[in-house]
This record gives C-alpha cells, structure tokens and sequence, in this order.
C-alpha cells in the first residue's frame, strides 16, 4: 500500500484545519464586536478520546454530536486500517 497517498491527505486535512480555524476566528471577531457576545466549543481529540470545551450548553450540545461523529469515524478508520495491512 502506498503511503504516499496518506501523508498527502493528512497534510491536506491539516491545512484545512487550519484554514477553517483562521475564517472562525475572524467571523467569531467580526460578528462578535458588533454583537458583544460570542459563543464558542471546540474539541481536542487525542486518538479517539474527545476533550470538550464551551461557553454555553448549546454549542457545547452541537460540539459533543460532532465529537460522536468523529469518534466513530476514527474507529472505523482504525479499524478499516488493522484490516487493510493484516
């Protein structure tokens, strides 16, 4: 299997990452002076163990089910992964 491939599309989902992170960042800015209150959650995933963060419960709700989402996702990757290299 070429590995190649892999580190091209994790780099690629990184800069992605990245990106979308500097856009939230600056409509979170934008939007929030005009408004004077922002609302915010992220997830630090270490392997499949999420850590979840907020400032209200609302967005801490719509994090958790991506964290779900993602948590599946890194599973059946793992194990899509165990298999393809056995």
């Amino acid at each position: 299997m070429d590995f190649e491939v892999f580190y091209a599309l994790a780099l690629a989902l990184i800069v992605t990452g990245i990106i979308i992170i500097i856009i939230a960042i600056v409509a979170a800015s934008a939007h929030g002076a005009k408004r004077g209150k922002v609302k915010a959650a992220g997830i630090i995933m270490i392997g499949p163990i999420p850590i979840i963060f907020g400032t209200d419960n609302k967005s801490v709700k719509t994090v958790l089910a991506f964290a779900l989402a993602l948590v599946i996702a890194v599973v059946i990757a793992m194990v899509l992964f165990y298999w393809l290299t056995r």
